[in-house]
Formats: structure tokens, C-alpha cells, sequence
């Protein structure tokens, strides 16, 4: 990667028989090294030819055998899968249903294992309701966010709204038909990618660093450029920056968007998508050999960058802010998650971090159930019941929570400071984990994803005002897929960085206190990666320490729980 020719991919551009006679030539060069004569082993060579060519020849780097796993065992995992079916009414039966279930999970998801039963259950959990998501269509794969149809959807009951979700959750199965087909999808074949706003040259980027298949980010940057075009000659003013409406970030009935008629503003969310996809551009640019077009994207990315910290940023409130899209507006008095949308993108300077003091502030943004919306000390701050069923002024937001703790999970692999650190990482991971249940009316507490949660309580807040309304779609938002789980702990918790070259960056974000975690059967850059931290060096039986393998050979350790390096080996 990085540059370097993909050998792989340039012999596969050989029709079959060309391959099959560079593959005969090398093995007669070989044999003549060894001493052996060629004549004397045309038996041999006969049966090479009958052999089929895929014997013959390297697997594609693509292509994983589904039970890779080096450390653990996948059937160890499966109570999880059969507990979760058990207790599920399957309204909406997908491609895969849950009798399928376990089937594809084993396939294509990686192994955890962890001390902490609350993370580990949500991870598979989680990765169990994203397979529900996976629909096919006539136009390829794709993944939903609402099991059922939907009126305002668009095609194929398409949203892009968490499409970005989606791909950087996708991008850690196994098989990449899903997201080959998803990521097109927007670029061509149906899909509307400006319906919402939607950061997609930054997620194809981040899928790029986990396949390390260039091929599909090359061949989608016409699109993710003229993508762009569209959202500047739209949504961009003359002093440079983005305007949205808050419901077309998916983020209806906030606090800052009622200051303007028409709930527009220059939003800290539109605007650092715009540098997170002009950075991606950038970087996409240099890998298809168009250096005129990164040095172009790049500038860009760097007058947003300073855009949204010299107009956004309230230096009294240490925060970024909504400035309504009025002349001579001043910033909306309010602070509300999605200010720490820069962090997700690594756009703010250091100085930036104090901004972090309000995620642990019972007075800011945190609860015992999750991270509110807006502050909790603003007056207009409400948990209402009486209106819209989806409102951005307080209630806890899944599809937030992800952004901020990705945001998180940068700043911690990123320059020192001393606001947060990698505990409140876990904390706050945790208490997303722990929250998504729901207790029935026979009084069993059973995993829950749904819209929006109560800080207070736990309740599905959308899901109860849908009820009393009497919705015409039954449970719209069970198993909501709006967010991500997953990715926040293979990348954070596990902390897989994943990187376009063939450095194996790894940085976990656990608890001091653990003895022991691994994540088995990750697919990286054609290799199957497993992490591990064994204390004693007996649960796992590979030494003690923290160890990563590829392909079961390892590529790196330490003694002790911290930022480690290895190198993929080449193929």
C-alpha cells in the first residue's frame, strides 16, 4: 500500500493462461536453481496442470477463510447469538435472518473477548443487529437504517443520514461485497448523498485503511470530487462557511437551530465533514497519481480548518458552536454535543481540548445512561414527551454518542493533554454499552438500539411517543441502526488504528485493572490480525504481555498495555 505497486492486482490483470504460463516458467526456473531437471519432472508439471488454477496460484488478499481465528474459538461466542434470537420478535425478517444469524456473524465479524461482559455482549450485540441492516436490492447490497420502509427514505429505503456509520462499522466484516455494492450505491445507482449531510470521501478513506484496497477509493474519486463541487456550490457561502438546516444533519428540534426562522446555521457538523472529505479527497488523489488535485483539496481542507476555529469557537464558553446564518449573528448561547464533531476529523488544534472538561460535567453533557445532546444547565435543556417524537434538545442520541467518542478516541492517540483520558474513554463506553437494553412488561432486561434514550431513566424516548401516537409502523426504531458500537472498540478500546501503509498501529484504551482481552479474526489489509493482553500469559497461552499476530505469526509485543507497532510481512 502506500504507494508501493499491488503486486497481487497487477498479476490478476493476466488473462488465465498467461498466468498459468508465468506460473510454469517460474516453477521451471526454480527447479533448474536447485538442480533439479525439468524433463524429469513433466509428470509432476502434468499434474499441476490438471490441478485447478486457484491451487496454483496466491489467494486474492481479499479473500479471508471465514474461520481465521489464531486465539479464540468462535463457538465460545455463539450463547450470545442464540440468547439474542431468543429473545427477539423478528418483525422484519431481512436477507439474514436470525436463523442465519450465527452463520454470517462467524463468517465475517471479529472475536472479542473481555473481562467486561457489558462491553463484550453489546459488541456482539451490536454486530447482530447490523446484520439485520443488510438488504439486497436490485441496484446490489446495501444497509438500512430502519428495518422497516420508511415514507421519507429514498431509494431501496436508503437514508444517508448515518450512512458514514455504517461504512466505518461495515468495514470490519469480512467479506467486502456489502460495502463494494453500499459505497456505489451513492455515486450512480439510486442513492441520494446529499439528501442528509454525509461525510463519504472520509469514510471510503477509512475503509481504504482497513482493506488496503485501493482500487474502489480510485475509482469513486470522480464522484467524491464532483460530490463535493455540489455541496460548495450549494451549502457554501461567500465568507466560506457551510450552512445546514438541523434536521438535514439529522439533528431536528435543536436548541441553536430554533434561533433562526428556518433552523439554518453555520453548524460545526457540515462544516467539519467538508474538511474531513477534502482531506480524504486529498489523500485519494495521491494514491491515483493526481498531486495537482491533493495540493487542491488540501488547501481547502485548511481554510475550513480555519474557519471553524476562529468562527465557531466561543472563546468564553472554551466550545464550538452553531452561528446562526443571520448577519451579525453572534454564536448560539448553547452547547451541544456535536461541537466535538472536529475531533473526529483531527481538525482542532491542541489548544482545543478544553472543550473535553464538559463530556464528565453532570452540569454539561454527562448522565449515568449517556451523553445529552445539549447541556444540562441551559434553560431550554428538555426531555418532552408532548412534541415531535425526534428531538436534539437533551435526550441522548446514539448516532452522537459515536461521533464524540470517535472524536474521543482521536484525541487520546494524539498530542498529550491533561483534560481526559483513556478512563473516561472506557467510562463513557461503558455506560453505551450498559444502556442498550430495555426491560419488557414480564419484566426481563433484553439488548435494546432504538432512537432516542432518556438520561433519567433509560426509556427509548421516540419509541414511547410513537406508542402513544398510536404508529402506524410498528417498533420503527428497534434495532436502529444510527450509530456505531463496534467500530468504537475495535479502533478505541482495542485500539486498532488502522492506517494506509503497512504499519500495524495498535493502542488500546482498556482499564489498568484488566488481566486479559484479545480481538481475534480481524481482517486488515488481507491479513487476519489478532490483538491480546494476557497478564499471566495463561489465558491465552502466547506469552504474556500484549502480542499482535498476522496471519498467526507475531508482528509485535510489549510487557506492558500501550501505544506498539508491527509490520504486515509482504505477500
Amino acid at each position: 500500500m502506500s504507494g508501493k505497486p499491488d503486486i497481487l492486482s497487477f498479476h490478476a490483470t493476466f488473462p488465465p493462461f498467461c498466468r498459468m504460463a508465468l506460473y510454469f516458467f517460474a516453477l521451471g526456473n526454480r527447479m533448474a536453481m536447485i538442480g533439479l531437471d525439468v524433463p524429469m519432472k513433466l509428470p509432476l508439471i502434468a499434474a499441476l496442470v490438471a490441478a485447478p488454477l486457484t491451487a496454483a496460484l496466491p489467494a486474492d488478499k481479499n479473500t479471508l477463510n471465514p474461520t481465521m481465528l489464531h486465539v479464540l474459538k468462535a463457538d465460545d461466542y455463539r450463547p450470545y447469538i442464540d440468547g439474542f434470537n431468543r429473545n427477539d420478535n423478528e418483525l422484519y425478517k431481512g436477507f439474514f435472518p436470525n436463523a442465519e444469524a450465527w452463520g454470517f456473524l462467524k463468517d465475517n465479524i471479529p472475536f472479542l473477548d473481555c473481562p467486561d461482559k457489558d462491553i463484550e455482549r453489546a459488541y456482539y450485540f451490536r454486530w447482530w443487529t447490523f446484520r439485520k441492516h443488510i438488504r439486497q436490492t436490485p441496484a446490489g447490497w446495501l444497509i438500512d437504517e430502519f428495518l422497516p420502509n420508511v415514507p421519507w427514505a429514498g431509494k431501496y429505503n436508503s437514508i444517508n443520514c448515518a450512512a458514514a456509520h455504517h461504512i466505518h462499522e461495515g468495514r470490519w466484516l469480512r467479506d467486502p461485497k456489502y460495502l463494494d455494492d453500499y459505497d456505489s450505491f451513492w455515486f450512480g445507482k439510486g442513492g441520494d448523498a446529499r439528501r442528509y449531510s454525509f461525510w463519504v470521501a472520509d469514510s471510503i478513506w477509512a475503509r481504504y485503511c482497513v482493506t488496503g484496497d485501493r482500487s474502489e477509493a480510485m475509482r469513486l474519486l470522480p464522484d467524491l470530487i464532483a460530490n463535493y463541487a455540489s455541496w460548495e456550490k450549494s451549502h457554501r457561502d461567500a465568507n466560506g462557511l457551510y450552512w445546514q438546516r438541523d434536521d438535514r444533519d439529522g439533528m431536528e428540534d435543536s436548541i441553536s437551530g430554533r434561533l433562526h426562522p428556518h433552523q439554518l446555521g453555520y453548524r460545526v457538523t457540515i462544516n467539519s465533514y467538508q474538511f474531513g472529505d477534502a482531506r480524504a479527497i486529498a489523500q485519494i488523489a495521491e494514491l491515483a497519481g493526481k498531486p495537482e488535485v491533493a495540493l487542491e483539496y488540501r488547501k481547502k481542507a485548511g481554510a475550513i480548518k480555519e474557519l471553524v476555529q476562529g468562527r465557531l469557537w466561543d472563546p468564553d464558553a472554551k466550545f464550538f458552536k452553531v452561528l446562526p446564518r443571520i448577519e451579525n449573528a453572534p454564536l448560539a448561547d448553547v452547547r451541544e454535543l456535536h461541537g466535538y464533531t472536529p475531533w473526529y476529523f483531527d481538525l482542532p488544534d491542541p489548544s482545543f481540548a478544553v472543550a473535553w472538561k464538559q463530556a464528565m460535567d453532570p452540569k454539561g453533557f454527562f448522565s449515568s445512561f449517556g451523553l445529552t445532546t445539549a447541556e444540562q444547565r441551559h434553560p431550554k435543556y428538555a426531555l418532552s414527551y408532548a412534541g415531535h417524537e425526534c428531538e436534539w434538545d437533551g435526550p441522548i442520541w446514539p448516532f452522537s454518542t459515536s461521533v464524540t467518542l470517535t472524536g474521543l478516541a482521536n484525541l487520546l492517540n494524539g498530542p498529550k493533554q491533561d483534560v481526559i483520558g483513556a478512563r473516561e474513554y472506557f467510562d463513557l463506553l461503558k455506560i453505551y454499552a450498559k444502556s442498550q437494553c430495555r426491560t419488557l412488561d414480564d419484566g426481563r432486561v433484553v439488548p435494546w438500539i432504538d432512537e432516542d434514550q432518556n438520561p433519567l431513566d433509560g426509556d427509548w424516548m421516540a419509541r414511547t411517543v410513537l406508542i402513544k401516537k398510536g404508529s402506524k409502523i410498528p417498533e420503527r426504531g428497534k434495532d436502529y441502526n444510527h450509530s456505531t458500537f463496534c467500530d468504537l472498540v475495535i479502533s478505541g478500546l482495542i485500539g486498532l488504528r488502522a492506517r494506509p501503509d503497512d504499519t500495524v498501529e495498535v493502542n488500546p484504551l482498556v482499564p489498568k485493572s484488566w488481566d486479559y482481552f484479545c480481538l481475534d479474526g480481524i481482517p486488515y489489509h488481507g491479513r487476519s490480525i489478532a490483538i491480546l493482553w494476557d497478564r499471566t500469559g495463561m489465558r491465552y497461552g502466547r506469552g504474556r504481555g500484549l502480542r499482535v499476530f498476522s496471519d498467526g505469526r507475531e508482528i509485535a509485543s510489549s510487557d506492558k498495555v500501550g501505544s506498539l507497532t508491527g509490520h504486515l510481512s509482504p505477500y
